[in-house]
């Protein structure tokens, strides 16, 4: 694999971190202790993400400060990109389908539970660029022009 190539933001790896929307996607239809348990899982990529950045930085840098920021900068990057925005985006894209289909009387409602779960499910592909970009977008004119490394 190519140095310049992250492993946890330019693989297929980066949908680990989307691992909760799948559970936010079938919180209609699954026990709260999968959606909750699907959380784990995204948390756990982040935390695997952040230690990787910070360690990179280590080997790279090795000054404690910029360590730190660099660490920070991925778990502030993480959690918003692949926790606290998808998982809201598709818990309310999820609702407002159901809300939505719910006028519809004629339908069952397994089957309205089950339409509300493939929206969410062919959501998280068309939300996962524009998150990523907004992210970095976000960061590059806050975190990033705050707390600038040390060069």
């Amino acid at each position: 694999m190519p140095e310049d190539k992250d492993v946890y933001r330019d693989t297929w790896a980066r949908y680990l971190g989307y691992s909760n929307e799948i559970g936010e996607s079938f919180r209609v239809i699954a026990p709260v202790k999968l959606v909750r348990a699907s959380y784990g899982l995204a948390f756990a990529y982040v935390l695997a993400d952040t230690a990787d950045k910070g360690m990179r930085m280590l080997v790279k840098d090795g000054r404690p400060r910029n360590v730190m920021i660099a660490t920070g900068d991925a778990l502030l990057w993480q959690t918003l990109a692949s926790i606290v925005i998808p998982g809201i985006t598709i818990n309310r894209i999820c609702a407002y389908s159901s809300r939505a289909l719910a006028k519809y009387q004629k339908i069952p409602g397994l089957a309205r539970s089950c339409l509300t779960v493939g929206i969410g499910l062919a959501s998280i592909p068309v939300i996962v660029v524009p998150i990523d970009l907004g992210v970095t977008a976000l960061m590059n004119v806050t975190y990033r022009r705050w707390i600038p490394t040390d060069d």
